[in-house]
């Protein structure tokens, strides 16, 4: 037989001599044992490439080499500027010579046929005050009147105080308050609090004043400098007043009465800043106080506040008027609970007493008041006037303050009007020139608080009563209230008001719960009409009459 061609190359791996120890041998494919476990050596291959680079320590990475940049700006190094518009024609320009020709013999011709005519229209608009009051308000239009803020320090009412007065400092952006009670009249130990906030503060708390004072005694009213922002004056239930600087964090306060024999010995329910005619940049200040006393107090460089001048109402003094009820005028309480300086004339105030007259008062009066109380500074007796009285203790006046618009070209009964308010839930609206009030209005069954004159419509008013916020318009209504405020849900009573003379929309209320709302008048409270000074003279005249 032929052998495969692989024989020879089998019998040279295999053991020699033995075909049959090759398994591609003819002869191992046909016998028994044809398949058999056999394990191939592994084969190895070394790298000479890499023991030489490693011998050299050469390092290799995928890295592309450095890429170089450059910057060319694309601006070109010249520029000019290329005119668009048409050159003129000659033609053009005779044309528009032609048409700025003008005929005045035309123009004298027609303004001689118009002249009478012109004039004539002239000196009516100059006679016309169909204008007259009016200014332009840029501001938008707010129809509804809105709550901003609600302001409180929870340590005071956690000791249920009120507040007694509200005030807003001479920029407009600062209110402040005082905490006391008005319903406790033998309370006086405990102590109370000035607090204020600054409205155009970034992250106003309404519960976290910008400052608190601790006061030792409750204070029952404050006014806020009216040049200086940073002073507050306070009376208190003790009868001293109080000047604190709120820019002094330390100690604020400045100047302080003590307890002499000079101050008051009833509690002070209202303190008033006046100019100093002596000393220009200086104000002295006058209180009120239920003893009868209208003290006036000028600073001393030691800290003290000194009794430069002084009134006192007594009841012998007031004088009689045959219009007025009988009283007995020694038993009729005098203790002064507010008062009103007449914008018209700075020697006229009118006071409110706890007997329920109105008093038209004169800082010029020279009659002593009797008998002479003791002190430093003889009193006065400034009482001229006694109007018709209220059912009950005044709580408040309020002098109408348009005097200054052309205040000497208003009739006489524009220049003294003043309201008042008190504990028969009426308001009086009264003038100086008469003893009984212009009118009369049942505003509440319960007591009025307080009422205020608006600083910017001669129509317009608002009163605090146990119910809340009562906001008038004698043009719309002289029997009602236009709008009427709720302080709080529990118709708790207002105290105190006091409208912003610099952001004329506002209006700060405080209540018995020691909470100070500050509301957003709507502008029909805050914009004045055309004539409303007219409409308040006709509105006066048809009263008296």
């Amino acid at each position: 037989a032929r052998p495969f061609p692989w024989e020879p190359e089998a019998r040279a791996a295999g053991a020699p001599g033995t075909a049959g120890s090759d398994p591609r041998s003819p002869r191992a494919l046909s016998g028994p044992g044809m398949f058999a476990d056999r394990t191939a050596p592994g084969a190895d291959v070394q790298s000479l490439w890499r023991s030489a680079r490693s011998a050299r320590c050469e390092a290799k990475t995928c890295q592309t080499g450095k890429i170089s940049t450059a910057e060319a700006a694309a601006q070109s190094h010249t520029a000019r500027d290329a005119a668009v518009q048409t050159e003129q024609s000659k033609d053009a320009v005779q044309d528009f010579q032609q048409e700025v020709q003008v005929d005045y013999t035309g123009i004298l011709s027609f303004l001689q046929r118009v002249e009478d005519a012109v004039i004539k229209e002239l000196n009516k608009n100059w006679k016309s005050h169909a204008f007259d009051g009016f200014e332009v308000n840029w501001t938008d239009q707010d129809e509804t009147v809105l709550c901003l803020h609600t302001l409180s320090y929870p340590e005071a009412q956690d000791q249920n105080l009120q507040v007694t007065g509200v005030s807003w400092n001479a920029t407009g952006s600062v209110i402040a308050c005082s905490y006391g009670r008005l319903d406790d009249g033998d309370w006086s130990t405990g102590k109370s609090y000035v607090c204020t906030w600054n409205l155009d503060r970034r992250g106003l708390n309404p519960q976290h004043p910008d400052l608190v004072v601790d006061v030792p005694s409750s204070v029952m009213c404050l006014a806020f400098h009216p040049s200086q922002p940073s002073l507050i004056a306070g009376g208190l239930f003790s009868g001293e007043l109080v000047v604190w600087d709120t820019s002094r964090t330390e100690d604020p306060v400045i100047w302080r009465t003590g307890m002499t024999d000079d101050t008051h010995t009833d509690p002070v329910y209202q303190v008033h800043w006046l100019p100093d005619t002596r000393l220009r940049n200086h104000a002295r200040l006058l209180s009120v106080g239920t003893d009868g006393k209208i003290l006036v107090w000028r600073e001393e460089r030691d800290g003290r506040l000194a009794l430069a001048e002084g009134f006192a109402i007594v009841a012998q003094q007031i004088p009689r008027s045959t219009r007025l009820k009988k009283v007995a005028w020694g038993e009729a309480a005098v203790g002064v609970t507010s008062l009103s300086f007449s914008p018209f004339d700075a020697d006229v105030f009118v006071v409110g007493v706890e007997g329920g007259y109105c008093l038209r008062c004169s800082s010029t009066a020279q009659g002593p008041a009797l008998p002479p109380p003791g002190g430093s500074v003889p009193l006065r007796a400034p009482a001229e006037l006694a109007f018709s009285p209220h059912a009950g203790p005044v709580y408040s006046v309020s002098c109408s303050p348009f005097h200054r618009q052309s205040c000497f070209s208003l009739p006489l009964s524009l220049r003294n009007l003043f309201l008042s308010c008190g504990t028969d839930g009426q308001v009086h609206l009264h003038s100086m020139l008469q003893t009984q009030p212009l009118f009369a209005l049942q505003l509440s069954k319960k007591y009025l608080f307080c009422v205020c004159w608006s600083p910017v419509r001669p129509l317009v008013f608002a009163a605090a009563s146990g119910e809340g916020v009562h906001l008038f318009d004698l043009g719309r209504s002289m029997q009602k209230p236009t709008v009427s405020l709720k302080q709080s849900v529990s118709d708790c009573p207002v105290y105190c008001l006091e409208f912003n003379t610099k952001h004329t929309r506002l209006l700060a209320a405080g209540d018995a719960a020691g909470t100070v709302k500050i509301w957003q008048l709507s502008s029909d409270f805050t914009e004045q009409g055309p004539r409303e000074m007219s409409h308040l003279e006709q509105l006066a005249s048809e009263i008296m009459d």
